[in-house]
């Protein structure tokens, strides 16, 4: 398992580098971290549509930095890509509607896959 992984695994929450930094809750889920923006989730201006977001990892013992990185960024089709929605929605603490929680992300939320890119030799 590589740091990325063990990383997000093991932390709830991570930082993109958007507008500002922005602090977001996310799942890894298949190689790829996944977040949900919007619609009264966690906002994240611009993530969908910026191709590709610098992405930091911080430890859970102790809050040091463990790892930034680049990630492609992608908005998923949530029918197709369910079992990644649904560990997401996992991830969700707190929602008020946690049954309609994915009929509410489908409705007008973008579900966000973003994969790691391979360091350039």
């Amino acid at each position: 398992m590589g740091v990325i992984e063990e990383g997000a695994k093991k932390s709830g929450v991570l930082w993109l580098s958007l507008d500002r930094p922005r602090l977001a809750w996310h799942a890894w889920h298949d190689g790829a971290i996944y977040v949900v923006t919007g619609g009264g989730e966690q906002s994240l201006p611009g993530l969908a549509e910026s191709g590709r977001v610098q992405v930091t990892l911080r430890s859970k013992d102790n809050g040091a930095r463990l790892i930034a990185f680049e990630a492609d960024v992608e908005v998923v089709d949530q029918a197709r890509s369910a079992e990644a929605v649904a560990a997401l929605a996992k991830e969700r603490l707190n929602a008020v509607d946690g049954a309609g929680l994915t009929a509410r992300w489908a409705a007008g939320l973008q579900v966000v896959r973003l994969t790691p890119r391979e360091p350039a030799p």
